[in-house]
């Protein structure tokens, strides 16, 4: 199972769209993650549309409509993985035990806010992965998402994807 991991889209207030690299990821995944900040209903109907299943939450910056829509954690088994999904986690600092306290009984978090990608592993084994943001850097070098494989339990070839300066 191929997941397609983003958060903090912002649209249209950091990009006036998607990229198109990512965009074309979407008919390769079997499950779309989206860790909030979507900012426009826009980018959630296109991601319902044109993803085979999408799981997300909302972020601090999504207003009313999209509270309305989407959860703010959300839980899914994918192949026996345990995953869920929160926009925020709190400051870098502690954030594997608040989180491994937070989660027992997760697998995999995804998440967003910051826009910094991470990836590590509690002692617990939870793995945290914030896929950074595809439309806003801040103060990375890049614009970025994940991908990544599931099978059997086991989440695999977890990439990071550094997209293009923006021109």
């Amino acid at each position: 199972m191929r997941l397609l991991l983003m958060t903090d889209t912002h649209l249209p207030k950091r990009a006036k769209a998607l990229p198109e690299r990512l965009l074309a990821e979407l008919p390769e995944a079997d499950v779309v993650v989206h860790a909030g900040d979507w900012v426009d209903e826009a980018t959630l109907d296109l991601l319902e549309a044109r993803s085979r299943r999408l799981i997300a939450v909302y972020g601090n910056n999504d207003g009313p409509a999209l509270r309305a829509r989407l959860p703010e954690v959300a839980h899914a088994e994918l192949a026996g993985l345990r995953l869920a999904v929160v926009h925020e986690t709190g400051p870098a600092q502690g954030r594997e035990p608040r989180c491994a306290a937070l989660f027992p009984d997760t697998d995999v978090l995804v998440f967003g806010h910051s826009h910094i990608p991470w990836d590590t592993t509690t002692t617990t084994g939870l793995r945290l992965l914030n896929p950074g943001s595809p439309t806003d850097r801040r103060r990375q070098p890049h614009c970025t998402y994940m991908t990544a494989t599931v099978a059997d339990g086991e989440l695999t070839d977890v990439h990071l994807h550094r997209l293009p300066p923006r021109t």
